[in-house]
């Protein structure tokens, strides 16, 4: 671990984290309920990219309320922007699933990672149609509301339940083929379209796979260590380099690791050990 961060350091700033994401939610799903989705006031960034005055309103009170505690962490959110710094770094994204919360479908949720030394060392999920928090320390398993959880034991394929994710950055074909294969092998899967909500679901063994070929750090970071903790295979770049540029995640059930290796074939990626 980088010598700035002693494992009581990570404590507190994963303890600060689950009662941020907590506060956060719950404002931000309070305000949905309370707000007419024509009244909420949307700017069109780009294809699948809103902003809302609630992204914005969030991941404002996410960064006072972690940088008034660690005056000296860096912050990176997806809306405010931000580098990594050289000691450690929040990055965030306040809403992922902004559409979905924008037209009131609850599969949304609130993503915080604290990545030091490049490795993730905390990562904290609020799920908002469960109004809980998911959350894991490097090393020290994975809760759900201070519950251990754990990745599914499914070995049968046909038992397996997929979640996909696609951006339109990405080729649509090469969706449809991922698709096709995986009904050829009598898997059933979703799209439901927030990132770090599917990756908990893998981590609670709701499902057994949850894969997209391109994703913002801020998207990914904190469920994918919550899934590795949870013992789910999870496979995806350095993280510098989904700083950097984004990339593509898969997190899978460890008993099906021979019928997802095809897709570490299609990203040129190999199992990392945790």
């Amino acid at each position: 671990m980088n010598s700035a961060f002693d494992a009581a350091a990570i404590r507190a700033r994963a303890e600060a984290a689950i009662t941020v994401a907590l506060e956060v939610g719950r404002e931000t799903a309070r305000s949905r309920r309370v707000s007419n989705p024509g009244m909420l006031a949307v700017e069109n960034k780009g294809l699948q990219d809103f902003v809302t005055v609630a992204d914005r309103k969030a991941e404002q009170a996410i960064r006072d309320g972690l940088i008034s505690r660690f005056p000296g962490d860096s912050f990176m959110g997806e809306e405010s922007g931000g580098l990594s710094g050289g000691t450690g770094t929040w990055v965030v994204d306040p809403i992922d699933g902004t559409t979905n919360y924008i037209r009131g479908f609850r599969h949304w949720g609130i993503s915080i990672a604290f990545v030091a030394d490049d490795r993730v060392e905390v990562g904290v999920v609020y799920d908002a149609a469960e109004d809980k928090v998911f959350h894991a320390v490097r090393g020290g398993g994975a809760f759900k509301d201070r519950l251990a959880i754990h990745a599914a034991a499914t070995t049968d394929p046909a038992n397996a339940l997929v979640i996909l994710g696609h951006s339109r950055k990405t080729s649509f074909d090469d969706y449809l083929a991922l698709s096709r294969r995986l009904h050829e092998r009598g898997m059933d899967y979703r799209r439901m379209g927030a990132a770090a909500i599917d990756l908990v679901r893998v981590a609670e063994g709701a499902a057994d796979l949850y894969y997209e070929r391109q994703l913002n750090a801020w998207d990914m970071l904190a469920g994918a260590l919550i899934a590795a903790e949870a013992g789910a295979t999870v496979v995806m770049p350095p993280v510098e380099r989904l700083l950097a540029q984004g990339g593509p995640v898969i997190a899978h059930s460890p008993g099906l690791a021979d019928e997802f290796a095809f897709i570490l074939d299609i990203e040129g990626l190999a199992p990392v050990t945790r």
